[in-house]
């Protein structure tokens, strides 16, 4: 089994962990129907559209 020959110093270990920092959530865009936010690429939760089309009746 391996076993680390050296403890891992304070500075390094950091170092490894500021890459999970650099990850930002998604963007969001207006929906041009409703001017909603929503998520791009996706069907709006509010209206149902998507490109300009009825994709999901919503009540």
């Amino acid at each position: 089994m391996a076993v680390p020959k050296r403890k891992t110093s304070k500075a390094r270990r950091d170092k490894r962990r500021t890459a999970k920092e650099r990850i930002s959530r998604p963007n969001l865009m207006e929906c041009p129907q409703c001017h909603e936010p929503k998520l791009p690429h996706r069907v709006c939760k509010e209206c149902g559209y998507y490109n300009g089309k009825e994709a999901v009746s919503v009540e």
